[in-house]
């Protein structure tokens, strides 16, 4: 519910001097600080309508404290909570306008899916007609109508997501709050629900904040991407930005990239813990270097004849599938990653231990100021 306006109190609006208040910024507005024993989380977020933002970290960084904070179920130490300009820092959870999509979808097992959606606007005040009107017809725009009598026992897990979607939907929310929404689906079943998420974050007129550990859900559905780590924002951009310039080892990692630091001195960059790196950029200062494990060639011997300006002597400490490639964990003068076919890893002899040269082309490398 909106904030009580001084005319809402029985001042008179003909006594009130100045200009009239500037209208409410809509979206989200957000400075999150909550103490939970040694840990802290304190973030800022801010969105408009229409945008959806992924909360993207390792285990432990923050992000479903954040969602539980947005959704009421964890109490502020301290900032500010403001959806369209009004401030739900002690508003209660089931006041807000906010709809939550649990990571197990958590739909009432004895209800069926046309009432496990009726039950958001049931809760609002809206009639039993009403709301089963309602439940109605989200569950026709999710293509689940003949599934309306199907109790969750009886849906697949695309089919349960896709209820707990539009139970969240059918209230109306001015912030929609998903929780590892495809966690719970197998390979095949994540494919087809994402696109269809996508679809339907599409069209949310609303502010969406999606938390997931999975990047590419983020890079599909997000069109920004906050990054946290031990409760704080270490880098947030549009998802191309993250995937191009990754600022910590744990986006490094989630993107596929061997990334590090240094100083760099015209194309050179020095790194701050091993060799010199050659790149194509022109930069001075601090800058972080990354190229792909697929840019990386292994030989036996030093090559001679290369025209690779980067070559580090290695030893592989580790070697495993990755896809149809074989992905190899270099040890030595640049710890790196990389990849190669396992007919290459054949002929190379590669087993942990064995030394190897590894080479990258300078106009493979991609630097950029830290």
């Amino acid at each position: 519910m909106p904030e009580t306006l001084p005319e809402d109190l029985g001042e008179d609006p003909g006594k009130r001097s100045g200009p009239a208040p500037a209208p409410a910024a809509e979206g989200l507005d957000a400075r999150l600080v909550v103490d939970r024993g040694s840990f802290r989380l304190d973030i800022a977020l801010t969105a408009a309508p229409g945008d959806v933002v992924a909360l993207l970290g390792p285990n432990g960084a923050g992000k479903t404290t954040a969602l539980r904070a947005l959704a009421g179920l964890a109490p502020l130490t301290a900032g500010h909570l403001r959806l369209d300009g009004v401030e739900l820092r002690r508003t209660p959870p089931e006041s807000r306008p906010v709809g939550v999509v649990f990571q197990d979808y958590l739909l009432f097992p004895h209800l069926t899916a046309l009432d496990n959606v009726a039950f958001g606007p049931r809760c609002r005040g809206a009639g039993k007609a009403q709301a089963r009107a309602l439940a109605a017809e989200w569950l026709d725009r999710m293509g689940l109508a003949e599934h309306a009598g199907a109790k969750p026992r009886r849906l697949s897990g695309g089919q349960a997501q896709r209820v707990a979607l539009a139970r969240a939907l059918a209230t109306r929310p001015r912030l929609l709050l998903l929780d590892e929404p495809l966690a719970a689906l197998d390979a095949r079943t994540r494919l087809e629900v994402r696109a269809g998420l996508r679809r339907h974050l599409a069209a949310f007129e609303a502010v969406a904040v999606l938390v997931t550990h999975d990047p590419l859900d983020a890079m599909v559905l997000a069109d920004r991407l906050i990054v946290v780590e031990r409760g704080r924002i270490v880098q947030e951009g549009t998802p191309s930005d993250t995937a191009r310039h990754p600022r910590t080892e744990y986006v490094a990692q989630l993107v596929g990239l061997n990334l590090y630091r240094g100083q760099a001195e015209g194309h050179t960059v020095r790194l701050d813990a091993g060799p010199a790196v050659s790149t194509t950029e022109d930069l001075s200062g601090p800058a972080f270097v990354a190229f792909p494990p697929g840019a990386v060639t292994l030989h036996r011997d030093r090559p001679t004849g290369s025209s690779a300006r980067n070559l580090w002597r290695c030893e592989v400490a580790g070697l495993e599938p990755h896809g149809d490639q074989v992905r190899a964990e270099l040890t030595g003068e640049l710890p790196l990653t990389a990849d190669l076919t396992a007919v290459a890893a054949a002929e190379l002899g590669l087993h942990p231990g064995a030394p190897v040269w590894a080479a990258v082309k300078a106009a493979q490398t991609h630097a950029y100021p830290a």
